[in-house]
């Protein structure tokens, strides 16, 4: 079962997102709903104890690693190899 809300927005507010609304084809409702999924889907979830023993987890394993000088030179190297699609590749 849907729920109705209400909010209080300045006429000039109204009018702005009337406008966006009516551009993309959209009535105010449906741009709304858009606009709150959005920020919905943008709004951290999960709790922090869950996230924090994610986290815990993680650094409990050791993973092989190279050296960061030695890494850079390598990545280095990869974006200027044409074959790789680097900016020196011809288009």
């Amino acid at each position: 079962m849907g729920k109705r809300l209400q909010v209080i927005l300045q006429d000039t507010e109204y009018r702005e997102i009337r406008q966006i609304a009516l551009a993309r084809g959209m009535s105010i409702a449906q741009w709304v709903r858009g606009a709150l999924a959005v920020a919905r889907r943008d709004e951290p979830g999960g709790s922090v104890e869950k996230k924090l023993d994610a986290v815990r987890a993680a650094v409990r394993h050791e993973f092989p690693s190279g050296d960061i000088d030695g890494m850079l030179a390598e990545m280095e190297r990869g974006y200027s190899d044409p074959g790789n699609g680097g900016p020196r590749a011809k288009t």
